[in-house]
């Protein structure tokens, strides 16, 4: 299975005036651990992270320490995460036909969930991992006024990976440009095109690091895992 890594953001939530994921969680940069659960998911065969080339040197220095098995390639990211996944697909090996795609800063993602997204993606088109709401959710007009109270039954908060066809997500990233459609993930793509999406069991610790909040929940997780 092929793994795409979107990781050319800046961490303006964090605070940060670099990319977050080369923040350390445990002595070590976040994206360290993202890598960790990849390089032990026996599912991967390939990754690919997506960065900005200003970050290039400090993951080599990454990837040089890690000492990878698998094949890692640095893609050139783009402006949005969408325009880095568009990238990202462009510089996958012909051979791909699943692709998964897991944020970089999804850092406490199981090798296990990586292998039961690359096992399902076999079955179906497109998929995301996802866990139920638990919080009743309102929807709140501009003035801060609620308008309505969905039912949380059919509520999942999206997390990734999100698998897919590479065939059918390059088509659906090829309208998405033409119709000028800004989403903030893969399956939104999918959604628009009539493609349907099918939902994975996610886990509650997947938590994605942005802000430092999450940096010390992070921290308290790989503590409590024995790292």
């Amino acid at each position: 299975m092929y793994l795409l890594i979107p990781a050319a953001g800046i961490g303006k939530r964090m605070g940060s005036d670099r990319n977050k994921l080369l923040l350390t969680v445990r002595s070590q940069p976040i994206i360290t651990w993202t890598l960790k659960a990849a390089s032990a998911a026996r599912a991967i065969s390939w990754i690919g992270i997506i960065s900005q080339p200003t970050d290039w040197d400090d993951l080599k220095t990454i990837l040089a320490d890690l000492k990878l098995s698998k094949p890692v390639e640095l893609i050139r990211g783009g402006s949005t995460r969408q325009e880095s996944v568009y990238n990202g697909l462009q510089a996958l090996p012909a051979a791909a036909e699943q692709v998964l795609i897991h944020d970089g800063a999804r850092c406490l993602a199981t090798p296990d969930l990586l292998n039961s997204c690359a096992q399902a993606i076999q079955h179906c088109s497109g998929l995301i991992a996802a866990v139920p709401v638990k919080d009743t959710i309102k929807v709140v007009d501009a003035n801060g006024i609620i308008q309505s109270t969905p039912d949380r039954r059919q509520l999942w908060a999206a997390q990734t990976p999100q698998g897919f066809n590479v065939k059918l997500l390059k088509q659906c990233h090829a309208e998405g440009v033409r119709q000028g459609w800004k989403v903030t993930d893969d399956a939104a793509l999918f959604e628009k095109c009539g493609i349907p999406v099918q939902i994975v069991a996610g886990e509650e610790t997947n938590l994605k690091v942005t802000t430092p909040q999450d940096l010390a929940i992070a921290e308290f997780i790989l503590k409590t895992r024995g790292f």
